[in-house]
């Protein structure tokens, strides 16, 4: 049940990333030709208001496809076709490249449509067809542009702060001085605490939840004792030494929390934007780590993302919302990375075509893309890698 409620929350986060660009499409005059939940052959399927929805065979993601990203190319719709298809239909073609390369933009859809019956099925078609509409996404002014691509990512960023404020309202977590778990042969299970115990003093101090870890920290190695609670007893363990981990000194057990009051709307606003600014500079800051050839056991792929959702499920549902919210966060942000096909990418050429003052060809979007996916493809190997064989940190 757990995986199954993960499969579905990830589902949820990409089709409201592409809703974001949908609906932002819809509002600026694109229409949207097709809105899918998935890659490849399509599971079902169905137009309605000449938009095709539907569901594709591969659970990777999903897309929208919004008409014209490029600029029609005369020639493309020829190369895209079997010699001897393209002979047989060279007269066709001749004059409709003819059209195309004169600008002469409402002769070149009647001559396409007259195309229709061969090559209708056809890919390239499709994408001429959406180069020569009226509302062809190169045609639109920059802010448009901007605005339908950055849609999707801002949408995720908005439903990561209603998730996390959610969370924040509904309870929060209070630390007790009660032991939840003792990590084994460590210093602290060693000594014989037990998960249960109630601690009372470090290392001769009373100690509040609050005081417990510092206090352990402030030993720098040195022996101490810890005393607890134990069915209503005063117990002494020890003397341990606690070990320096990460640059802190720790002796192995995790305090237990309590279920708390839920902060006010204002108060978990403020803290969700506390969160959200935190991630974005870890990210920025991972991604660094990354291009610099460190930091490379924390990326996940969508396989580390769903087992952490599902384990976060098991836990409680304040868990697996916080989770998803953090995973949302994630997916906008990494989509506003400046190369393309991600969405950045898009946001990135549109600027620069406004400050050249002219349209790159579409051999160049093939070009950064290529880019893009290299950089896709070796984030994907490295998430499995660490996902698959436990390499991450």
């Amino acid at each position: 049940m757990s995986f199954v409620a993960a499969i579905v929350g990830l589902a949820l986060l990409v089709l409201i990333h592409e809703a974001g660009h949908f609906f932002a499409a819809k509002g600026v005059g694109m229409r949207p030709r097709k809105f899918y939940l998935g890659f490849g052959t399509p599971l079902v399927k169905t137009v309605r208001g000449g938009v095709e929805y539907g569901i594709g065979a591969l659970p990777l993601g999903g897309y929208v496809k919004i008409p014209g990203m490029h600029r029609p190319v005369a020639a493309d719709l020829r190369n895209s076709l079997s010699p001897n298809r393209a002979e047989a239909l060279d007269d066709q073609l001749t004059i409709f490249e003819a059209a195309v390369d004169t600008g002469n933009e409402e002769r070149a859809r009647e001559l396409l449509a007259e195309l229709a019956p061969e090559l209708g099925r056809e890919r390239m078609y499709q994408e001429l067809e959406g180069s020569l509409a009226p509302d062809a996404y190169w045609r639109q002014s920059t802010w448009k542009r901007v605005v339908v691509i950055a849609a999707g990512p801002a949408v995720n960023v908005v439903i990561a702060l209603v998730l996390f404020a959610s969370v924040f309202m509904s309870g929060s977590v209070v630390a007790t001085r009660k032991v939840e778990s003792v990590v084994p042969n460590h210093p602290a299970a060693k000594a014989g605490l037990r998960a249960g115990d109630v601690v009372t003093q470090v290392d001769g101090k009373a100690v509040t939840p609050e005081t417990i870890a510092p206090t352990i920290n402030a030993t720098g190695g040195r022996l101490f004792t810890i005393v607890v609670e134990r069915d209503g007893k005063r117990v002494t363990l020890g003397p341990l030494a606690a070990l320096r981990t990460e640059g802190v000194y720790r002796v192995g057990f995790q305090i237990a929390g309590a279920a708390g009051p839920g902060d006010s709307l204002p108060t978990s606003i403020g803290e969700s934007f506390r969160v959200i600014g935190t991630v974005t500079t870890d990210t920025v800051s991972a991604l660094g780590g990354i291009a610099t050839g460190k930091d490379t056991r924390n990326v996940s792929s969508v396989v580390g993302m769903t087992r952490v959702a599902s384990s976060a499920y098991r836990r409680s549902t304040a868990d697996f919302l916080f989770i998803l919210g953090l995973i949302s966060l994630a997916l906008g942000l990494l989509n506003l990375l400046p190369v393309l096909p991600l969405d950045g990418g898009h946001i990135v050429m549109s600027l620069l075509e406004k400050v050249r003052g002219r349209g790159f060809s579409q051999l160049a979007y093939m070009r950064f893309s290529a880019v893009g996916l290299s950089l896709f493809v070796f984030l994907m190997y490295l998430g499995l890698r660490n996902d698959l064989f436990n390499a991450g940190g």
